[in-house]
């Protein structure tokens, strides 16, 4: 890892992404404690964004359902000093569900990329490509965080450094309540 306590990063986390990974390997839920803490290493951070996409409905809310868990979780998130973005999630007529971040966190790093040194993009998916080949170009280091088994491959070869969250499941990884 390139670093210095000069160089100023900022952090964006696609929580969907991230999620799906660690319970459908691992059965398990990320610490994203733990996931900010090895991204700053000894760097300054500048900002930190964390996507988020609403499960629930306005009328599960209003029926009593549980909303205190997905509360609870976006309240742990800004604690850790996360800026959230939430967006409920989209229900067609057909039933198909479309939750993603995709252009909205491209669009956020872009902006930021003038403010800092390094972008730390917490995803596997490979549909963030032109966005390290922009940034890149522009000067930018690009580092990714995710989950080898689940990362595109592409994606993997074309960051500046791509740290395996599955190689140190103690650290980044919380296991269920048994």
């Amino acid at each position: 890892m390139r670093t210095h306590p000069a160089q100023r990063i900022a952090i964006f986390i696609d929580v969907q992404n991230l999620y799906h990974s660690a319970k459908n390997i691992f059965k398990a839920r990320v610490n994203f404690e733990n996931l900010i803490k090895t991204a700053i290493h000894d760097r300054q951070l500048v900002r930190i964004f964390a996507y988020v996409v609403k499960s629930e409905t306005g009328e599960d809310a209003a029926e009593g359902k549980a909303l205190s868990g997905e509360a609870a979780f976006f309240d742990a998130l800004e604690k850790l000093g996360i800026e959230l973005r939430v967006k409920d999630i989209q229900i067609y007529a057909s039933g198909f569900k479309k939750a993603d971040w995709d252009v909205g966190m491209a669009v956020d790093a872009i902006r930021l990329s003038p403010s800092v040194d390094t972008i730390v993009l917490a995803t596997g998916d490979g549909d963030f490509i032109p966005l390290v080949e922009y940034l890149q170009a522009h000067g930018k280091l690009v580092e990714v965080m995710a989950f080898s088994k689940s990362a595109s491959g592409k994606l993997k070869e074309t960051v500046d450094e791509f740290i395996d969250l599955g190689e140190k499941p103690r650290i980044f990884l919380l296991r269920a309540p048994k």
